[in-house]
């Protein structure tokens, strides 16, 4: 399974592993295998960490307290407590360490250390006031995410799961609408 990396900071992507939150929650970590395939995918942290079971839980629950720590932000009202200890606690643990080499940037460390740098990341982007953080503007989507683009017009988490869908449901309605113009009878 490929993971989608299109928020902007990768504890939001953390955050964003379980969709459509509000209607049917569909989450891609069911297991720590998935989560160790997560970890290896995402490019800021260590390409091979072992999850037991007890590190799984943590990191459902770090990636919980972001998402909700993040929509606190979007909409503007202060930070869950509960939330900002399950992440500032987080933070404060090791972090992996970096390498160069001839193959480039080389990270190590265990699955503590990557949810440590996770926590860090989130701390940064929430903490960061000129940071635009929105919710994906496709209907179900519930992913939320660093918006970078030009005058922040950006609408949907990313192009290729929701941006397409958005895009094609409009143009079908474009059609249905001409269609209809055309054919009044």
């Amino acid at each position: 399974m490929n993971f989608a990396f299109v928020s902007g900071n990768p504890a939001l992507d953390l955050a964003g592993t379980v969709g459509s939150r509000r209607d049917e929650p569909v989450d891609v970590l069911a297991t720590p295998r998935d989560l160790e395939r997560w970890v290896a995918q995402c490019d800021e942290l260590p390409d091979r960490v072992t999850a037991d079971l007890a590190t799984f839980e943590s990191a459902l629950s770090l990636r919980e307290a972001v998402y909700r720590l993040a929509l606190d932000r979007v909409l503007d009202r202060p930070f869950d407590p509960g939330s900002l200890r399950i992440v500032n606690d987080m933070a404060a643990g090791p972090v992996p360490t970096i390498a160069l080499s001839d193959a480039g940037l080389r990270r190590s460390g265990d699955l503590p250390a990557a949810l440590s740098h996770l926590a860090r990341s989130a701390v940064a982007v929430l903490a960061d006031s000129d940071a635009c953080l929105k919710e994906c503007g496709r209907g179900r989507c519930t992913r939320i995410y660093l918006d970078r683009s030009r005058g922040a017009r950006r609408t949907w988490c990313g192009m290729d799961e929701c941006g397409n869908r958005v895009k094609a449901a409009a143009y079908r309605a474009r059609r249905r609408a001409s269609t209809t113009a055309e054919d009044p009878g």
